[in-house]
Parts: structure tokens; C-alpha cells; sequence
């Protein structure tokens, strides 16, 4: 099964453990680099939780995930144009002030990962920004079906400096989820160069 597949036969579970989860620090870090009313990709939008929150603060908000069923739910939890697609395929007829790829560029292979985020830098506008997450650590690992690209401080500056992208800011988070609060993150915020 692959990770999409995994979202496909576990949407509820999975939309119940994240679609009420407080990212507000997170949103105001990303926002800080992003206009007012600006364009935001949700890249990777699974329940919708943040295409929501987006288009709800005044952004025009588009997004996509690999998911058929969090396709459906972002559909109906955020109202905005959203689209079936893998992050492999991903190739943009138009840019954007902000990506937002909060926990989702995990998934992606170590070995296509550059190329992704090249992809994605590329979809921005001058000045723009790209936020990712990744589960903090220096492994892949398959859990629960699911394939996840742990990313540490060094190896996500290599990529990212491949790409080519700037890093603006790179930090560690707990996550903030119920019962969770062991779990760490790596976060970025990344521009194009």
C-alpha cells in the first residue's frame, strides 16, 4: 500500500487526530513572509485543516494532495479549488506567494525530495515562501503502511541548498497533537534563489 493509500482507507481516523490541531504559531512564522490576502498553495492538504484556516484569514487559497479522500475533505472542510496529484507530478501553470507543505513533503523519497522542492521553489513568486515539516530525525522509515523521509537540520540544508532555495529559518517543535508532545518536528521556511 502506499502512503496515499493509507490516507484513502483511513480518512476518518486520521482527519479526527489532525483537523483540530493548533497551528496558529505555525501559521503566524509562514505568514510573516506572505501579503496580505496573497496566494497560498496547500500542498499535501489532507482534511483541509489549514486551507481552511487560510481562506478564512482572506488568502486565495489552492491545494492538492495524493489522497483521493483528503481530496474530498479538503474539498469540504476548506472550499477551495483542489486538486488529485502527487508531489512527483507536480508541475504549476501558475505561482504563488506562499507554499504550505506542513507534514506532507515526509512522504516523499530522499531520492526525489531536490527535485520536489525545486519544483515547488519554482512555483513561487519573487520573494516568496515555502514552509515544510518533517518528523525530526535522520531515517526512513515505513509506519503503518506509510513511508516517511525523516529529516534532520543538516541533511534538509543540503537539499534545500541543491534545490536552489535560501533558508530563511529552520527550527525544532513538538508536536501539537494529544499525546504526542514527544514527538519533535523539523520546520523550514525557504525562499527561492
Amino acid at each position: 500500500m502506499t502512503s496515499s493509500g493509507y490516507y484513502d482507507e483511513n480518512a476518518d481516523a486520521f482527519i479526527a487526530q489532525t483537523v483540530s490541531a493548533d497551528m496558529s504559531a505555525l501559521y503566524a512564522r509562514f505568514l510573516e513572509h506572505i501579503p496580505v490576502g496573497g496566494s497560498i498553495l496547500d500542498a499535501g492538504s489532507g482534511s483541509g485543516r489549514d486551507a481552511a484556516w487560510f481562506r478564512a484569514a482572506g488568502y486565495e487559497v489552492e491545494a492538492f494532495d495524493a489522497s483521493l479522500a483528503m481530496v474530498e475533505a479538503t474539498r469540504r472542510h476548506a472550499r477551495v479549488p483542489v486538486y488529485h496529484m502527487e508531489f512527483e507530478e507536480f508541475r504549476s501553470p501558475r505561482t504563488y506567494d506562499g507554499i504550505w507543505a506542513c507534514a506532507s513533503l515526509l512522504h516523499v523519497r530522499r531520492a526525489e525530495l531536490g527535485g520536489v522542492i525545486r519544483r515547488l521553489l519554482q512555483a513561487l513568486n519573487a520573494g516568496g515562501c515555502l514552509y515544510c515539516s518533517f518528523k525530526h530525525g535522520d531515517a526512513e522509515r515505513r509506519v503503518e503502511e506509510r513511508y516517511f523521509n525523516y529529516m534532520d537540520e543538516a541533511r534538509l540544508r543540503a537539499v534545500v541548498e541543491q534545490a536552489p532555495g535560501r533558508m530563511l529559518d529552520i527550527w525544532i517543535t513538538g508536536d501539537v497533537r494529544p499525546g504526542r508532545s514527544g514527538e519533535k518536528w523539523l520546520n523550514a521556511l525557504i525562499q527561492r534563489r
